[in-house]
């Protein structure tokens, strides 16, 4: 588990370091990719062998028996986060978004509202605008240096074609573990107005010491009849291009409606993303989460230090995720200015705040799943850029 070793990833296709120079300016020769949520580490060994003993076998036919994946998933959720899953509740996707954007056409139709406590993953508006459904934002409120969700506001909003929650669980781009009070706070008002819950657990596992995630069925298992749970190995173990995500639904009503949709749009998991959740959801993936965590904490410290020594920067407290999100409101530069020093004199891509949506403005999200030697050398970069306030 060596996390400070560089692999070159420049000409290989990724969109997080040969696709920046189109969409930020910064050139991958002498930039830094702090953008897109993958990290620059390999899965742990288990992974790989499991990959290469589908590449030593050379046929990729279709796969089909997938009790043993199935079961791992089982095993993981119930060791890791003590939540019991049934195996015949689980649907395999390509991917969350691709599962959101399911979930939308199985109980949403063209002009309803789906509710986004913003900001939050940016993919989430851009999946419902392309659907045809309306982004009804929720601001969160922002106390003692870290988001809470505000359901009093979000009453408000509510409108009778507003179907849907989704929810982030940890919390991207705040990095906010959620608390059981708030989790069960919000089951009541998803039931109290009648809205479908999907809640997105991604980052669940990858938590700063100290935190402890807790599944909405765990934290609201009342909830059962309005919750949809999406999961995915990819975050965890950096396997986002095998586009394996999880769906699991315990209701039988809601699980009936979207095994029809899946079966509509002929849905089924390619044979690379499976071997790879099986493998990784182990005792030796376990094992190799621990050091990822306790790694990227030391990061966490390097970047949030880092800051720190800069007047009029703050980063958020990370509870979760590798997602660093930093408001720069503090330097009284407007969002042009602060934007074009990170990129141009930095040389670094970060997400640009506005695109997580209302309460994003004046911030942008720098990915800290990188080598040590690579955030302290952003946070060299950025120091310098800033120096005039220093």
């Amino acid at each position: 588990m060596d996390f400070d070793q560089i692999i070159e990833r420049r000409g290989t296709g990724c969109m997080k370091w040969d696709a920046m120079q189109a969409r930020y300016g910064v050139a991958s020769e002498d930039g830094i990719a702090m953008w897109v949520a993958d990290m620059d580490f390999r899965p742990p060994a288990c992974v790989q062998d499991a990959l290469q003993k589908l590449l030593d076998h050379g046929i990729y036919g279709y796969g089909g028996q997938d009790d043993a994946y199935r079961a791992a998933i089982v095993w993981w959720m119930a060791h890791r986060h003590g939540w019991q899953v049934d195996p015949g509740h689980i649907f395999t996707t390509h991917g969350l978004v691709n599962a959101v954007g399911l979930c939308l056409q199985t109980w949403t139709t063209p002009g309803d509202g789906v509710l986004l406590f913003t900001p939050v993953y940016h993919a989430f508006a851009r999946t419902i605008h392309a659907s045809g459904r309306r982004v009804v934002e929720a601001p969160l409120t922002l106390r003692d240096g870290r988001y809470e969700m505000d359901l009093d506001a979000a009453s408000s909003l509510i409108e009778p074609t507003t179907r849907m929650v989704i929810l982030c669980s940890p919390h991207n781009p705040g990095g906010r573990v959620w608390s059981v009070d708030e989790l069960r706070a919000l089951a009541e008002f998803c039931t109290r107005y009648d809205l479908l819950l999907i809640s997105d657990e991604i980052h669940h596992d990858l938590l700063m010491p100290g935190q402890r995630h807790i599944p909405m069925p765990v934290a609201a298992p009342e909830i059962t009849e309005q919750l949809v749970m999406l999961t995915a190995a990819s975050k965890t173990f950096n396997l986002a291009g095998t586009h394996c995500g999880n769906v699991i639904i315990a209701d039988p009503n809601l699980r009936k409606q979207f095994a029809t949709t899946m079966a509509a749009f002929g849905i089924s998991p390619n044979s690379f993303g499976p071997a790879a959740v099986q493998a990784a959801y182990s005792p030796k993936g376990a094992e190799w989460v621990d050091a990822l965590c306790t790694y990227l904490d030391g990061n966490r410290h390097v970047f949030d230090a880092g800051m720190k020594a800069i007047p009029g920067l703050r980063s958020m407290a990370l509870q979760s995720t590798y997602l660093a999100w930093v408001d720069f409101s503090g330097t009284g530069m407007d969002r042009a200015e602060f934007t074009r020093r990170v990129e141009q004199d930095a040389r670094i891509a970060a997400n640009h705040g506005p695109t997580f949506g209302s309460g994003g403005e004046t911030w942008l999200r720098f990915n800290l799943g990188a080598p040590r030697s690579v955030i302290e050398d952003a946070v060299t970069r950025l120091q310098r850029a800033f120096g005039d306030l220093q």
